[in-house]
């Protein structure tokens, strides 16, 4: 089954990384999150992923393209460049990537139509290029296929971004430092879709996914969703990477299953 990853915004609200590099790639423990989306699937089984490349798009594919390379020991016989033996130091084994360039400004309902020609089988699994989780992705699966509607998404509570203090006068009873919010849930991406969410979507750049498509499907009776009650983030902003990285830091990265 494909795994479909939005890597094409233009991430504005974390312009101190994003001015040099599209915001998938900004970086994790020295990994970029997009490394650390795809490696949440991988080790669920699904390794087959297909890329939608907008904003400095070439920047992921001359990391993918130099992956081997960039992550492995090698040998280089100088004056035959073409001869390189590589000691593969990493753990990426059977990684099938596709990178589709799918235009600097197109929203990701148009992103995902026109990576349609890549997309085999009558299921497929989305999500953004900037969102961590534990996600169990095979829980995921058997609960989209429970249902036989034609598209899921996975809702969160999200942890708050200041700490909670509950107090009793002066004196602080309680400290949470990401407490959960309240009962509502929010889109978190992780979506499984069906083949007929194609004949919702058009190649116009102005073709959104969550505004006009979804909201259709919905109200169609058609869009489940999948409650996810453990660890996710979103890197949006400086602060979500610092806070990310010190995660991972100090060993207490949840997302990292693998």
């Amino acid at each position: 089954m494909k795994v479909v990853i939005f890597c094409g915004g233009l991430g504005a609200r974390l312009r101190e990384e994003t001015e040099f590099r599209p915001k998938p790639m900004v970086e994790i423990g020295g990994k970029p999150i997009l490394w650390h989306i795809m490696k949440i699937y991988a080790y669920y089984g699904f390794r087959d992923f297909v890329l939608c490349l907008g904003y400095k798009g070439e920047m992921i594919k001359e990391y993918f393209y130099n992956y081997e390379i960039l992550n492995s020991d090698f040998t280089i016989e100088l004056g035959n460049q073409k001869h390189i033996e590589t000691h593969s130091n990493h753990t990426e084994k059977g990684w099938r990537v596709t990178l589709a360039d799918t235009g600097d400004r197109a929203l990701k309902g148009a992103r995902l139509k026109r990576v349609q020609k890549y997309i085999d089988g009558d299921q497929f699994m989305v999500t953004y290029g900037d969102g961590i989780a534990d996600i169990d992705i095979n829980a995921l699966l058997i609960f989209h296929n429970s249902h036989g509607k034609l598209a899921t998404v996975t809702g969160v509570n999200p942890a708050s971004r200041f700490g909670e203090l509950k107090i009793t006068g002066n004196q602080v009873e309680s400290f949470s430092e990401k407490p959960r919010t309240g009962p509502g849930l929010i889109n978190s991406g992780f979506f499984v879709f069906n083949r007929g969410i194609f004949d919702y979507l058009s190649v116009d750049d102005n073709c959104d996914l969550e505004i006009g498509p979804l909201e259709k499907i919905a109200s169609e009776g058609q869009l489940m969703v999948y409650r996810h009650i453990g660890f996710w983030a979103c890197m949006d902003t400086i602060r979500d990477m610092e806070y990310l990285n010190r995660l991972w830091d100090e060993s207490r990265a949840e997302w990292k299953v693998w």
